[in-house]
């Protein structure tokens, strides 16, 4: 018997909700239920352009609507606890962008109260899911490269300063760090688990968040993680895992990677090319799905406490660079 329709809510009508937008078209179970902004007029326009089926000028009004199933969070980061929060005690499932807090006080506030009220709660970490993310796994766990040694991770492009953009205002989240510095940190905790030691340091943008930052996390079996953001430069935005038997070479862009080279004591094995479905975030939506049609209330792919984990390292790091957040 097919599963029934899960109407979706869309908060934040940013790129990123536009690109999430035309994923959900693609998934035969979901259906755009309602979007909201702000800005009502932005909202119908929206609206109009993915046939969801009401828009909203406040995000009360969507949180409110006993229609909705899940709320994709999709605001700037600084609003992500504050409206998930808000959906969590409508009694919505929430699906909130990355970070999921703005710092371990607030991931952990917002644990609880989707655990206390049994509702679904997942971070928008959509390379978790990605097929080439997964094949990744597979490779590791049937001994492929042996033990990781180490990772090496970058994320970086060549972003135009404005002091007010959500890339550098302090007020909207701004940071490589924060916005593009979580991938390689999440492939790190993915894979080597919470670092022992973390030693970081940063270039700041004139508006006081980092414009590049270096990270060298150690770990209790030995393990190093290089890992590095940047809106300063333009970067290969690849991974490469080094085991004791050989690497893995994740390509660009490795958060979605579709092609992956597998190493033997340092000469090419194979590559393996492995597509992903629309923009890659059917992958993340259809985990949704299979959460909600077995009335799970988080992910055994992306567990909770993964994005404890996940902020706290990233807390480590802000403390190690000296980035703080009013």
């Amino acid at each position: 018997m097919a599963n029934k329709k899960i109407n979706w809510g869309i908060i934040g009508l940013g790129n990123i909700a536009h690109t999430f937008a035309h994923d959900l078209q693609l998934v035969d179970e979901a259906v755009i239920g309602g979007v909201a902004s702000r800005n009502e007029e932005k909202a119908k326009s929206f609206a109009r352009e993915f046939d969801a089926s009401k828009f909203y000028g406040s995000y009360e009004a969507l949180a409110a609507d006993r229609a909705i199933d899940v709320v994709y969070v999709a605001t700037p980061h600084p609003m992500h606890f504050e409206i998930s929060m808000l959906c969590l005690q409508h009694g919505k499932h929430v699906l909130c962008e990355k970070p999921l807090g703005m710092n371990a006080m607030e991931v952990k506030t917002l644990l609880e109260e989707a655990r206390k009220r049994k509702l679904f709660l997942m971070e928008g970490i959509w390379t978790r899911f990605i097929p080439g993310t997964m094949k990744v796994l597979q490779l590791i766990e049937e001994g492929a490269i042996g033990d990781i040694v180490s990772l090496q991770a970058d994320f970086g492009f060549k972003g135009e300063y404005n002091p007010t953009s959500r890339l550098f205002s302090k007020e909207l989240g701004g940071g490589s760090l924060l916005d593009i510095g979580i991938y390689p940190v999440y492939l790190s905790l993915l894979l080597l688990g919470m670092p022992s030691d973390i030693k970081a340091m940063a270039r700041m943008a004139p508006t006081g968040v980092d414009g590049f930052c270096a990270m060298l996390f150690d770990y209790t079996n030995k393990a190093k993680a290089l890992l590095q953001s940047s809106f300063e430069t333009n970067t290969p935005i690849e991974a490469a895992i080094y085991g004791s038997l050989g690497s893995l070479k994740m390509h660009s862009r490795f958060h979605h990677t579709r092609k992956i080279s597998l190493y033997r004591q340092g000469a090419p094995d194979k590559t393996i090319d492995i597509d992903y479905c629309g923009n890659g975030y059917v992958h993340e939506i259809e985990e949704v799905h299979r959460c909600l049609n077995n009335h799970w209330h988080e992910s055994p792919l992306l567990h909770l406490q993964t994005s404890l984990d996940l902020i706290r390292i990233l807390d480590g790091v802000r403390e190690a660079i000296g980035l703080r957040y009013d």
